[in-house]
C-alpha cells in the first residue's frame, strides 16, 4: 500500500493557524473528520491527548506525529499541516515544530495499513524530505513529494551494509514504542541511516503494532559487538545476556544515533546480565550506586502502592459525607451505600496498600518470581502489625531472597527449566520470606506494641500538651504500624471511659501528615515529581477526614526526612490542640466531627493542625533536596 492512499487531499489541511499544540490537534482532528474518516470525533481526540500524556511526539527537527489506535477510526488516514513560524510542540529537542503528520488507526488495522505508516516514519527521517515539504505551496505538491520517495520497498530484512567495513563489529538493535506506529519506525531508521553513513553493518528488529519484524537469530545476537535496546515499553532482553547491551527510551535512538551505535562497539563495556525478562529505560546498563539501586527499587513499590492510596482514601472520605458513623450498622446514621464505599475503599483497596508496596520493591529486584513472596511477605507484616515500615523490609527480603534462590538454582540440568518459576522458585521463596518475616520481623512489633500502650497509661495522669506531644507524634510514626495503632486503641479506650483528650490528639496527629505532605508540594514544588504533585487535593481531602495513610506513599519512598518531620508537625499539633482545651467526643471522621463534637473549641482545633501541618511542611521542605537527575530519570521510568 502507497502511503498516499492513506494521505489524501482531503486529509491534508496545509497552513496551520495553530498556535498552541492543542490547537494543532484540534485542527488536525477537524481534517480528519471533515474527510470522513471518524466515526467519533471526540473520542479520538482524547486518545491523541491519552497518548500524547505518555510521552510528547513531537520527536524534533520540526516534526510531529500525534497517532492513535482506536475503534474511533473509521478507516485509515493520515492528516497533514504545517506551519512555517513554528510550534511550541513540547518537543524532545525543545525546538518549534513545522510538520505535523496525524495517524488514525483502526483498533483493527489492516497489516498493509501499518506498513504504510511505518514507512512515512522512516521517510520523514530524510532532512530533504522535510525541507521540501516546508516550502510546499500546495496539496498536490506535498502529494507528489511524498510519492517521490515511496518506492513501496517492503522493510528491510537483511543486515544492511554487509559490504561495509569488515574491521567494524555488527550492530543490532530493537525499537519498540507503546502503540507501534510512529517512533518504532522512526528509532529504526534513524539507526539505519547513520549506521550507513558510518560504514556499519546494523540489523533493527521492530516491535511494531503489527507484530515483530526482522527478529534478530541467535546466530546474528553472537555475532554482535554491541545491540541497542531503544525502547518504551517491554522487550525481550534475557537473549541478550553477557553482551554489551545499550538500554535507552525510544526516542534516543532518534536523537542519538550516533553515539548508541558508537557505545555498541565499545567491547570494552560492562557486560549485560539478564534478569528474567527485567527491561530498564535508563540510559545504559552501566553498573548503579547502590543507593540509586535501593531508590529505584523502592520507588516501583510507591507508585504502584500510590493508586491504591488515592482512591481509597477519597472513598472513605466521601463516606463521611453521610454521616461520620454511616459506615457501621450499630449506628443510626447507617447507611447501605456509605457503608460499601467503606468497604471498598478502607477493607479493600488500603488492606492492599502494603502487599502491594512489597510485591512491586520484591518484582523490581527479582523480576516476576520475586511478585509473589513479596506479595505474602507484605500480607504477614500486615497481619503481624509491623506496617508499611514492615512492607518495605518484606519487599526487599522477598526480592533478594529469590535473587538468591535464582543463583542456588542456575545449573539444573535443562530437564528442570520449566519447573523453577512454576515450582521451585515461588515454594521456596514465599516459604523463606514468610518464616522470616513470622519469627523474626514481626515479633519485635508485638513486643513495642504492648510496651507503648503501658506507657501510654502511664503517662496519661500527667501533664496533658506532653499527653497530646507524644500521641501526636506517635501517629506519624508509621501511619497505620505499630506506633499509630498503639496510639489509636489507646485514645479510643480512653474516650469510652469518658476522657476525650486522647483522641482528641490523636486525631489531629492524625490529620497533620496528609496535610503537611500536600502543603509542602506546593510550596517547594520543584522537589517533587509530576505524579507525586498529582496528589496534592487528594492528600488535603485525606488528612481533612483524618486519614493519615496518604502520607504513606511520600515515607515509604524517603523515610528519614518524612517521618521526623511529620512527627514534630504532628507532636506540636497535639499538644496546641489539649493545651487550648480541644475535646473531640468521636473516634474518628476528622473536620466532619470536629465541628459535630467540639463546636466550642474549632477555632483553637483548626488552628492546631494548621500549625502543625505548616511546621511539618517547612522542616520536610527544607531537608528534603531537590531531586537529581537520576532520580527524576527513575521517577519517568516508574511513572
Amino acid at each position: 500500500m502507497r502511503i498516499t492512499e492513506l494521505l489524501t487531499k482531503e486529509t491534508i489541511a496545509m497552513d496551520l493557524s495553530a498556535t498552541s499544540k492543542d490547537q494543532v490537534i484540534d485542527e488536525l482532528v477537524a481534517q480528519l473528520n471533515s474527510a470522513g474518516k471518524l466515526s467519533d470525533e471526540a473520542t479520538f481526540k482524547q486518545a491523541i491527548h491519552a497518548r500524547e500524556s505518555q510521552s510528547t511526539t513531537g520527536i524534533g527537527e520540526g516534526i510531529a506525529i500525534p497517532h492513535a489506535k482506536t475503534d474511533a477510526v473509521q478507516s485509515a488516514a493520515i492528516a497533514f499541516g504545517k506551519s512555517v513560524e513554528g510550534v511550541d510542540y513540547q518537543s524532545l529537542d525543545m525546538q518549534p515544530a513545522h510538520l505535523f503528520f496525524m495517524i488514525a488507526a483502526p483498533a483493527g488495522g489492516a497489516q498493509t495499513h501499518l506498513d504504510a505508516l511505518a514507512k512515512l516514519s522512516g521517510i520523514l527521517m530524510d532532512e530533504d524530505v522535510r525541507a521540501e515539504l516546508l516550502q510546499a505551496k500546495s496539496k498536490e505538491e506535498v502529494l507528489n513529494i511524498i510519492n517521490k520517495h515511496d518506492d513501496e520497498s517492503s522493510e528491510e530484512a537483511a543486515v544492511t551494509n554487509a559490504e561495509a567495513d569488515s574491521e567494524k563489529g555488527l550492530v543490532l538493535a530493537v525499537t519498540a514504542c507503546p502503540t507501534g506506529i510512529a517512533h518504532t519506525y522512526m528509532a529504526a531508521d534513524a539507526l539505519k541511516n547513520q549506521a550507513k553513513k558510518m560504514g556499519v553493518p546494523i540489523k533493527v528488529e521492530t516491535n511494531g503494532s503489527g507484530g515483530i519484524k526482522n527478529h534478530l537469530t541467535d546466530e546474528e545476537i553472537e555475532k554482535a559487538s554491541g545491540i541497542i535496546v531503544a525502547a518504551d515499553v517491554h522487550v525481550e532482553t534475557d537473549r541478550f545476556d553477557g553482551k554489551n547491551v545499550i538500554q535507552v527510551p525510544v526516542a534516543d535512538g532518534i536523537k542519538r544515533p550516533e553515539e548508541l551505535i558508537n557505545m555498541a562497539q565499545d567491547t570494552s563495556r560492562k557486560p549485560f546480565v539478564a534478569k528474567g525478562v527485567k527491561q530498564s529505560s535508563a540510559s545504559s546498563n552501566e553498573k548503579q550506586s547502590v543507593s540509586k539501586t535501593i531508590y529505584k527499587h523502592l520507588m516501583n513499590g510507591v507508585s504502584n502502592m500510590l493508586p491504591l492510596v488515592i482512591s481509597g482514601g477519597i472513598l472513605m472520605a466521601i463516606v463521611f459525607l453521610f454521616g461520620e458513623n454511616s459506615f457501621d450498622p450499630k449506628s443510626g446514621q447507617y447507611n447501605e451505600f456509605a457503608a460499601n464505599l467503606w468497604s471498598i475503599g478502607s477493607e479493600s483497596a488500603f488492606k492492599l496498600i502494603v502487599p502491594i508496596l512489597a510485591g512491586f520493591i520484591a518484582r523490581s529486584i527479582a523480576d516476576k518470581p520475586g511478585f509473589a513472596s513479596g506479595l505474602v511477605g507484605g500480607m504477614l507484616a500486615v497481619a503481624g502489625g509491623s506496617g508499611f515500615l514492615g512492607g518495605i523490609i518484606a519487599g526487599f527480603l522477598a526480592g533478594y531472597l529469590t535473587e538468591g534462590i535464582k543463583y542456588v538454582f542456575k545449573n539444573l540440568p535443562q530437564m528442570f527449566e520449566g519447573l523453577k518459576p512454576t515450582l521451585i522458585y515461588p515454594i521456596l521463596s514465599v516459604s523463606l520470606t514468610g518464616l522470616l518475616m513470622v519469627y523474626v520481623v514481626n515479633p519485635p512489633t508485638a513486643w513495642l506494641n504492648n510496651l507503648l500502650l503501658d506507657g501510654l497509661n502511664n503517662l496519661s495522669g500527667s501533664n496533658i500538651m506532653l499527653l497530646g506531644l507524644v500521641l501526636g507524634a506517635m501517629m506519624a510514626i508509621d501511619m497505620g504500624g505499630p506506633f499509630n495503632k498503639a496510639a489509636y486503641v489507646f485514645a479510643t479506650a480512653a474516650l469510652t471511659e469518658g476522657n476525650a483528650a486522647a483522641i482528641t490528639a490523636a486525631m489531629v496527629g492524625g490529620m497533620i501528615p496528609p496535610i503537611a505532605i500536600a502543603t509542602a508540594m506546593l510550596i517547594f514544588r520543584k522537589k517533587f515529581t509530576k505524579a507525586q504533585k498529582g496528589s496534592i487535593i487528594p492528600n488535603y481531602v485525606m488528612g481533612l477526614s483524618f486519614i493519615t495513610e496518604g502520607a504513606i506513599p511520600f515515607a515509604a519512598a524517603d523515610p528519614l526526612r518524612v517521618i521526623p518531620s511529620m512527627m514534630v508537625g504532628s507532636g506540636i499539633g497535639g499538644a496546641l490542640a489539649l493545651g487550648l482545651g480541644s475535646r473531640i467526643q468521636a473516634p474518628h471522621g476528622g473536620i466532619f466531627v470536629i465541628f459535630a463534637t467540639d463546636f466550642g473549641h474549632v477555632l483553637q482545633t483548626l488552628l492546631a493542625v494548621v500549625v502543625g501541618a505548616l511546621v511539618a511542611a517547612i522542616i520536610y521542605g527544607v531537608i528534603k533536596p531537590k531531586l537529581t537527575k537520576e532520580q527524576l530519570e527513575i521517577a519517568e521510568e516508574v511513572e
